[in-house]
């Protein structure tokens, strides 16, 4: 049975981080998360197509220091997903705020990958009360420089999607610089998870990527008040670097970190260099966070 392959790899990885799995209802949709660590909050929330289990890597490292809450967005990985409901923008951003309050703490930092950026900035835009600094990587929501995912984004297609043991090797090798090596049947459990998806992963990019609300943050992201962390690797074939900029001359405070050689995932690719990234970052705005109710630029190298 590939999935328990797959099942028993994500729990040697929760061991390592010292994470366990929790669930809660919060407005209409049971939350599955992660959490490890004790101290102030951090909150991590995934991007299209992935899940929990990619902060992994990097809640071992924060662990040390914060409490870290990895959630499956609604709709994504073990949290609910209802027919009945949309999964675009503005939905999961008022869908987070009510996670967020749920915990009745404002976090030290909340960071957003791809999508998870994209309604993160929303977020901070939407809802200033709720977030102190945050940290968009590899964020989506804004016109980068033109490349081959975005390209087939626009016409209509989902470069991510997954139904074959090939297809799924092929995005791998779009999202990493440097693919890790996912052996059968492993790679097979992960393409059954795929194949189930692609139906709802179209819909869904259709509402991220090409419909009415694709863009929105770029018009909202000079009502963010809350200092933001930009961080992306160089050679991100997703999200295209360009990107970083767009958003660094649209906020009102930004700091932007590069790194080299990690692709769209630099929280699974260099782990140790993002949390210390993270860190300087909390460390730097501590002051500003507080219970609820400038520029610039340095380049990381491979870690």
């Amino acid at each position: 049975m590939p999935g328990r392959v797959l099942d028993a790899e994500f729990a040697r990885q929760r061991w390592l981080a010292g994470a366990s799995v929790h669930s809660v209802r919060v407005g209409d949709h049971r939350w599955t998360y992660l959490e490890a660590g004790q101290g102030p909050l951090i909150v991590l929330l995934h991007g299209f197509t992935g899940a929990k289990e990619n902060w992994l890597p990097l809640m071992r490292e924060l662990a040390r220091t914060h409490r870290v809450i990895a959630p499956d967005l609604p709709g994504w990985g073990e949290s609910e997903r209802r027919a009945d409901e949309s999964y675009g923008p503005s939905e999961q951003v008022e869908r987070i705020a009510q996670f967020l309050r749920h915990f009745n703490e404002r976090p030290a930092l909340v960071v957003g990958h791809s999508m998870g950026g994209q309604f993160l900035g929303l977020l901070g835009a939407r809802h200033p009360d709720l977030v102190g600094p945050i940290a968009l990587m590899s964020s989506a929501g804004v016109r980068f420089e033109e490349n081959s995912f975005g390209r087939e984004v626009m016409a209509g297609r989902n470069p991510f999607e997954v139904r074959t043991r090939a297809e799924l090797h092929r995005y791998l090798g779009i999202v990493f610089e440097d693919p890790p090596f996912v052996p059968w049947p492993a790679d097979e459990a992960m393409v059954r998870k795929r194949r189930l998806d692609v139906q709802f992963e179209q819909k869904v990019l259709d509402s991220i990527g090409r419909g009415p609300e694709a863009f929105t943050l770029e018009s909202e992201m000079g009502r963010i008040r809350a200092p933001v962390l930009l961080l992306w690797c160089r050679d991100d074939r997703v999200i295209d670097v360009s990107a970083a900029e767009i958003f660094h001359r649209g906020l009102a405070q930004s700091q932007t970190v590069l790194f080299a050689g990690c692709g769209h995932m630099p929280m699974m690719a260099q782990p140790g260099n993002v949390a210390a990234a993270l860190r300087e970052f909390i460390d730097t705005h501590s002051a500003e966070v507080t219970p609820i109710g400038s520029s610039a630029q340095r380049l990381a190298g491979r870690g």
